[in-house]
């Protein structure tokens, strides 16, 4: 049935009032999903030629995390370029994105697909997209009411940009439409507490000249904060220069840092710059500043203090305008008290110590994680979909995680390797037997079963997701105690046998 008047009007309302939730994005989808009875609806945001969805209604909880680019993806290239509401009929042979994420799917391919890009003023700035089982669900809705509804959206979507703007501090505002490299994403993926937290000090301190500290496990993304901090400073369009402290032999760390000049020692056959020299006007990352052997923190900071510097074998001394930002993995202070690291240097690296959270202390962000380790995934090894089923997901969530997000990511490879190896085609589906975790038994690797948890350390997620969790436990085991007969397991379960393996496909047991 078309869209009428009063539903527009009741669209217009929800979807402007939504702009001052704090969940804002949210609130925008849910009235369009439900007036347009979709089976999967997304708000997208375009920023540097991809899509980063920032509300979905009917996908799966991973597709948050996922970011889309343009060349990955044609059907979001076509919207992108269109300019108007974008039908693909049901006989489209381009891949639709959401194929497989969506929940209630199972082994069906989405047939109905209408698409509309979001513009302030000439300016892309998102996209909206409506999918559904039925090929002819939008069939009803014209193009001149869709419209309407796209300009709808496109106004809130950029009046909750420039409000969320507005929420960040003073110094770090930068127009929604400036220059497309100043507005570029952190790929800090994530939405839990700490990491919001985080964020917001990130944009506190980027735009200052001090020198921050970040410290955090092994593996939790220290090197992306630097870089954050770094592309939201005033120096984003000078170099960011890289050091591993870590790997530095001490015999040649001094000319690492500083550089040298011809004859300074054996092998110096001509003058070669530092570090320092390289990152003039922007900004030098020293990862691991913990391991820098002791004889060179008084010098670095001498650079620190007075700007000035000689390279190794010269008297004249070179002035830099550097902006220092270390990481470590050490407990700093502890460091400082066994005499193994300067205090001086410590409180005058230290002047913002950012800190960044384990993935225990974010698990809200794990399924978000593994969905944006998914998707580059089946772009780097050029497959049509890798989705997570729900009771891949329990499992991530309830690990434990020592390696923090390093480890994640390659407990995603590993599982798609495998999962790959065993598919015929390019649909994969992540289940629990294609991951190896650490405190998980062969056994329970080998059987593919959840590790068990009172409910009171359950996550909690959905009715909907738990009760697809447990019909995946259930039904498996009854199958593994029916001779791995399908007939039997129906009998048992007291369900058509064709009900059954539909079940048992969209769950991901077949």
């Amino acid at each position: 049935m078309a869209l009428s008047v009063d539903t527009l009007a009741a669209l217009a309302v929800d979807i402007q009032n939504g702009v001052r939730e704090r969940d804002r994005f949210m609130q925008m989808v849910k009235g369009i999903h439900q007036a347009l009875n979709c089976d999967a609806t997304a708000l997208l945001r375009y920023e540097n030629q991809q899509f980063r969805p920032l509300a979905t209604a009917g996908l799966a909880p991973d597709v948050m995390g996922r970011r889309f680019s343009l060349d990955a993806h044609p059907r979001l290239e076509a919207i992108a370029r269109a300019g108007d509401v974008v039908r693909f009929p049901a006989d489209n042979d381009l891949p639709d994105p959401y194929d497989g994420l969506i929940p209630e799917q199972g082994e069906l391919h989405v047939h109905a697909c209408v698409g509309m890009p979001l513009f302030a003023g000439q300016t892309l700035i998102g996209a909206l997209t409506l999918d559904g089982m039925d090929a002819h669900q939008f069939d009803d809705y014209s193009d001149e009411e869709l419209r309407v509804l796209a300009s709808l959206t496109a106004g809130a979507l950029n009046n909750a940009l420039l409000v969320e703007q507005l929420e960040q501090p003073a110094s770090s505002f930068i127009p929604p439409h400036r220059r497309p490299e100043e507005r570029e994403e952190m790929q800090i993926v994530g939405q839990s507490a700490p990491l919001t937290h985080l964020k917001k000090e990130i944009a506190v301190v980027a735009p200052s000249d001090l020198s921050v500290l970040i410290m955090g496990e092994t593996g939790t993304g220290k090197e992306l904060v630097a870089q954050a901090v770094h592309r939201l400073s005033h120096r984003a369009t000078q170099p960011l220069i890289y050091l591993n402290c870590a790997a530095l032999p001490e015999t040649v760390a001094e000319s690492e840092l500083f550089g040298h000049v011809k004859g300074a020692f054996t092998g110096a056959i001509h003058d070669r710059p530092g570090k320092f020299e390289l990152a003039d006007k922007g900004t030098l990352f020293l990862d691991e500043i913990g391991e820098l052997p002791l004889s060179l923190q008084a010098k670095l900071l001498r650079v620190l203090q007075y700007g000035d510097l000689q390279r190794v074998g010269e008297d004249k001394a070179l002035t830099v305008d550097v902006r220092i930002i270390a990481a470590t993995n050490m407990d700093m202070r502890k460091a400082v008290t066994e005499g193994k690291f300067r205090a001086d240097l410590y409180h005058r690296l230290s002047v913002f110590p950012l800190f960044v959270p384990s993935l225990q202390e974010r698990r809200d962000d794990i399924v978000l994680l593994a969905g944006y380790f998914c998707e580059k995934c089946r772009i780097k090894f050029g497959l049509s979909t890798i989705a997570l089923s729900p009771a891949a997901r329990a499992l991530l969530e309830t690990a434990s995680w020592p390696g923090n997000v390093r480890e994640l990511e390659h407990a995603i490879y590993r599982a798609v390797i495998i999962a790959q190896a065993e598919s015929r085609s390019g649909e994969i589906v992540l289940l629990p037997q294609h991951f190896s975790l650490e405190g998980e038994t062969p056994a329970d690797a080998a059987a593919g079963s959840v590790p068990t948890a009172p409910l009171t350390s359950l996550p909690i997620r959905s009715l909907a997701e738990a009760t697809r969790q447990f019909q995946y436990e259930y039904i498996r085991y009854v199958y593994e105690n029916s001779g791995k007969v399908w007939a039997k397991t129906a009998r048992q379960l007291e369900i058509d046998p064709g009900n059954l393996h539909r079940l048992a496909r969209k769950l991901g047991l077949k």
